[in-house]
């Protein structure tokens, strides 16, 4: 199989390591707008992390301000500082996670036929910098330590689950086993 000539033209978008390139490049860019749109417009999405670490609509379609026992609404955070405090680490985290991510896209220019090395392994550490912010921080710390998942109005467990899944398939593109990750460096 390694004296198979290499697809050309036309024919070469069709493979693998374009595919992995093309989702590794399209979870960067949509990173880089949500990082973007968090700067720019930075109280929109504030009040969205204000009302889960509050937990103030944790409350099974009651009337707003109807709060869960105590046992529960222990967990919430309140405070204004800190909310603000894990907005921006939250905002930091999505602008590191976009530059790898654009990165690994141009490194997968760069090594075109020279086995992808660095494009693989920023690909990986990328994306699974989203599954850590998505899966990690959105469905288990948000959705569940938060109880977002209770929430009428601020519950963003559906777009954080499409969120990771689209960068599990990228990260399951970028370790299929394929002839084009043996290539040699030139």
């Amino acid at each position: 199989m390694a004296d198979e000539p290499r697809p050309r033209g036309v024919l070469a978008l069709g493979t693998l390591p374009v595919a992995a390139a093309v989702l590794v490049g399209l979870n960067g860019f949509y990173l880089l707008l949500v990082a973007f749109g968090n700067i720019t417009d930075f109280g929109t999405n504030q009040q969205f992390v204000q009302h889960v670490l509050s937990m103030d609509t944790t409350n099974f379609g009651q009337p707003e301000g109807t709060h869960l026992d105590p046992r529960i609404m222990w967990r919430a955070i309140t405070d204004p500082g800190i909310q603000n405090a894990a907005y921006v680490v939250l905002i930091v985290w999505e602008t590191l996670t976009t530059i790898v991510l654009v990165t690994a896209f141009v490194f997968w220019i760069v090594e075109r036929g020279k086995g992808y090395r660095r494009a693989r392994a920023l690909s990986t550490i990328g994306l699974l910098m989203l599954i850590l912010l998505f899966m990690g921080g959105f469905i288990d710390v948000g959705g569940e330590w938060f109880d977002m998942w209770m929430s009428t109005a601020w519950n963003g467990l559906a777009p954080a689950f499409q969120n990771s899944v689209l960068a599990l398939f990228a990260l399951v593109l970028v370790h299929i086993p394929n002839p084009a990750w043996a290539a040699r460096e030139s």
